[in-house]
């Protein structure tokens, strides 16, 4: 059987064929890249926002914008990507340096110890915590990043972050507690 494109190939320069390799190359290695990092960029996104479609509008975009800037972005380009998306549709506050002074009255204590918490009663939760609460919280807790790795990405003092951190893990206790409170009463 006759093969046209090797034939092709052939009659073509040796240059444009490497170049037709090693674009194919790239394009794999984007592929790649793009496998690897989608599901953790949609999860973020669609947490932040709440919404599917919103969220993977956010991961077209945040992925155009990283490959726009380097051929083969890494994993923390992605994700300054992914936060310039955020900041831009208003759902991470750019200027607002965390929350400062957003929990000015002091989160209860909910007593949760020996209790299991359920997965869908935490997602709700931390959909109700303030944005930068919400993303410092997925970023550290859920994804695993350094407080460093994320102060560098969110522009902020690591001091700033771990503050705000934990905030964000008080916050989310008194909101898991006063649930966990609300069914208790349901049940009684």
């Amino acid at each position: 059987m006759f093969d046209f494109d090797s034939q092709r190939e052939f009659a073509q320069s040796p240059k444009v064929v490497a170049t037709r390799r090693a674009k194919q190359s790239v394009e794999s290695r984007q592929r790649d890249i793009y496998d690897s990092h989608r599901h953790r960029t949609f999860a973020l996104a669609y947490y932040m926002t709440g919404n599917e479609i919103e969220a993977e509008t956010i991961l077209t975009a945040s992925f155009v914008r990283a490959f726009q800037a380097k051929k083969e972005p890494e994993a923390q380009e992605i994700d300054a990507a992914l936060l310039q998306e955020l900041r831009e549709r208003e759902h991470l506050q750019q200027d607002a340096p965390a929350v400062a002074g957003a929990a000015s009255s002091e989160p209860t204590s909910g007593d949760l110890s020996g209790r299991n918490v359920k997965r869908t009663d935490l997602e709700e939760a931390i959909r109700e915590l303030p944005a930068t609460e919400r993303l410092l919280f997925l970023l550290r807790d859920v994804e695993g990043y350094t407080s460093a790795v994320i102060a560098k990405l969110m522009g902020m003092q690591e001091a700033e972050v771990n503050r705000n951190l934990l905030k964000a893990r008080l916050h989310l206790r008194r909101i898991l507690a006063e649930a966990a409170q609300g069914d208790e009463e349901k049940a009684a």
